[in-house]
């Protein structure tokens, strides 16, 4: 199954049914009066988020969706049939944006959440409805009005406490492999994660959470390069951030210039995101002699001029990592307990969440702006030229998203 966290469609309400002009017709009744019934509601359009759905890929070939119209009156004041409303399952976490305005029409973060996203139009009205005492034998109706057609935006937005960032072969994969049962790609070359991974870490007993993997940065991530930055929005509603660093590069560069390369394109990419909770987590430190573990990892620290929490880790061999996993389930009871004593905290942590999520948008929209201006200017971007005929928007990998308990 291909990963497919976006895509584009088109939405059309069925439309009201027309009001019946018609009259009462029976043997020795000589004055039956207007008997014209009313029309048909149209269908809505609704999206459901569903349970087994991680993709939006039935959305990328089937683009336009429209609810049934509504049935004309008929005569006898029978009222025509209301349509059936549409039904669109769609992955949980998947926000809702109306193409033309931009604006946020929900986010469905809850499985069963409903949103309808298109009105259908309303019933028309019979001759029946407007008689009266001095109007006995009305001719008169009224047409259904039409459905709302929208085009609306879809983006899938992985659920996730905990987020993993860093260059490609930091050892995100091998970290989640270690402390959960995802069994993401591992392998000696970088980008070898092309898709986000999501596992869930079982603590003690009923105590888990879950942690998202996804495709690592590199320098200029922000102007396009390797991957660039589209996975970051996967990051944008975990409540913490782990920052993975090699401690042993396979090129020539240090840990603490990989480490300064990550936070620049995590600041370009959202400010309001690179301010949140984020912790530094030095990996492979079994690489390092004994004697220069401690040198080494201060180094680090010093560079970035860090303060927050340092762990150190090697998660290839599961060293640090049943300590760390202990102290972020800690975090985030103790985040889930603030939120149930002051509502005020869900509140602030919603806004901030949407303001990281408008971020997110603009920067990536942006750059999607600039490499569709330089390949229709046959520029390059990366080495790279753009022809006419390539599709910016056909970025899918054959590759799964994995959930795995």
């Amino acid at each position: 199954m291909k990963f497919v966290d976006e895509a584009t469609i088109k939405v059309h309400a069925g439309k009201g049914g027309n009001g019946c002009m018609s009259f009462r017709r029976e043997k020795y009744i000589p004055f039956g009066g207007p008997d014209g019934g009313d029309g048909g509601d149209g269908g809505s359009v609704f999206l459901v988020a569903t349970e087994g759905l991680n993709t939006l890929i039935d959305f990328r070939f089937t683009r336009n969706f429209k609810a049934q119209s509504g049935e004309q009156g008929r005569g006898a004041d029978c009222t025509g049939a209301g349509g059936q409303d549409l039904i669109l399952q769609v992955p949980v976490g998947t926000t809702v944006i109306d193409e033309e305005t931009g604006d946020v029409l929900g986010d469905l973060t809850e499985l069963g959440q409903t949103l309808k996203v298109a009105q259908g139009g309303f019933h028309g009205l019979g001759n029946a409805r407007f008689k009266s005492s001095i109007n006995r034998a009305p001719r008169q109706t009224s047409k259904g009005s039409e459905g709302e057609v929208r085009e609306i935006k879809l983006e899938l937005k992985v659920l996730a406490d905990v987020g993993l960032l860093g260059l490609p072969n930091a050892g995100k994969s091998s970290f989640i492999r270690a402390v959960s049962a995802a069994r993401p790609k591992v392998a000696n070359y970088p980008f070898t994660t092309l898709v986000p991974n999501l596992g869930v870490v079982g603590v003690t007993g009923d105590r888990s959470f879950v942690i998202a993997d996804i495709p690592g940065l590199i320098e200029g991530a922000s102007e396009g390069a390797g991957l660039g930055i589209r996975f970051l929005k996967h990051l944008t509603r975990t409540r913490l951030l782990l920052h993975i660093v090699d401690m042993m590069p396979y090129d020539l560069t240090t840990p603490g210039q990989n480490a300064i390369v990550i936070e620049n394109e995590l600041e370009k990419f959202s400010p309001t995101l690179a301010e949140g909770d984020r912790w530094l987590v030095l990996n492979k430190i079994d690489l390092l002699p004994e004697d220069e573990i401690e040198d080494a990892c201060q180094a680090v620290v010093d560079e970035l001029n860090w303060q927050g929490p340092v762990f150190r880790i090697s998660a290839i061999s599961s060293v640090g990592t049943k300590e760390l996993c202990a102290k972020i389930m800690d975090y985030i009871e103790e985040h889930r307990q603030r939120e149930e004593a002051d509502p005020a905290v869900i509140i602030e942590t919603e806004a901030r969440r949407r303001t990281i999520q408008t971020e997110a948008r603009e920067r990536i929209e942006g750059l999607a702006e600039y490499r569709r201006a330089a390949r229709k200017g046959g520029q390059q971007i990366d080495g790279a030229e753009f022809d006419e005929d390539f599709d910016d928007d056909d970025d899918d990998h054959d590759v799964e998203i994995i959930y795995a308990e």
